[in-house]
């Protein structure tokens, strides 16, 4: 039930259209278009398991260390999760329970507009 509340609330609060970087993640789709906060911290997900902060690689081990370094220096502390489709659902709660352990505020998913 605690997951899914958590995913819950997640979606209702923010699923934003951002600009995508290099990196090849393909997001799932959604027919509903978010606001999104100014600049989140991104956390993305690849296909082969890959974690990246701000879009810089970042080890699983060394993630929750990097992670509080860069929610320390914004004051929205709010984290934005791409995860390529494929990525199992366990990964992305995983490094969602890192953020809200780290204390960040809002949390979203990002997906792609139908």
């Amino acid at each position: 039930i605690d997951v899914t509340l958590i995913l819950l609330i997640i979606f209702m609060v923010m699923t934003p259209l951002l600009l995508q970087s290099q990196i090849s993640v393909k997001l799932p789709e959604t027919a509903q278009r978010g606001t999104g906060a100014e600049n989140p911290v991104t956390l993305q997900i690849t296909q082969k398991g890959q974690i990246l902060l701000n879009g810089k690689g970042v080890k699983k081990a060394e993630l929750e260390r990097k992670l509080a370094l860069v929610l320390g220096k914004t004051s929205q502390k709010t984290v934005l999760v791409q995860a390529d489709r494929s990525v199992s659902i366990e990964d992305v709660v995983g490094v969602l329970d890192v953020a809200r352990k780290l204390g960040a505020i809002k949390m979203g998913i990002g997906v792609e507009e139908k």
